[in-house]
Parts: structure tokens; C-alpha cells; sequence
């Protein structure tokens, strides 16, 4: 059976991310991620990946300031 949702794939060999590093000097990585309706490519220097707990709303408005902004 098919995988309908592949997700990410480091690439190992990248002629993109070989010639950013070339013309930066710096090491570049590639990665592919594959969903159901998009086909990404992510060429980047630094990644940080942070796990974050259930419910995480990094731009909410708390309490009585949510009331004041309508």
C-alpha cells in the first residue's frame, strides 16, 4: 500500500543546499517534505526545534486584555 503522507526527507545529496554553501561559506542542509496536496522543499543553514506542551497559543491575548481589543 501506498504512503499517502511521506512527511520530511533529509537530502543527502543537494545541488541547491552545495551551492548556497559555496557561495556563503557555510554548511546548508536540504530537506523534502511530502504532504497529500504540496511538495516542499526547505534549504536552511540553522534549524531549532523545540517540542511544545498540548494547547500552546504563542499569540493569544490573556483574560481581560482579549476584551479590550473589540
Amino acid at each position: 500500500m501506498p504512503n499517502l503522507y511521506p512527511g520530511a526527507t533529509v537530502m543527502a545529496e543537494s545541488t541547491t543546499a552545495d551551492s548556497w554553501a559555496a557561495a556563503i561559506g557555510i554548511e546548508f542542509h536540504e530537506v523534502r517534505i511530502q504532504t497529500n496536496a504540496h511538495d516542499l522543499s526547505l534549504v536552511f543553514s540553522g534549524l531549532d526545534v523545540s517540542e511544545l506542551p498540548p494547547g500552546y497559543t504563542p499569540f493569544s491575548v490573556p483574560g481581560e486584555a482579549a476584551d479590550n481589543l473589540q
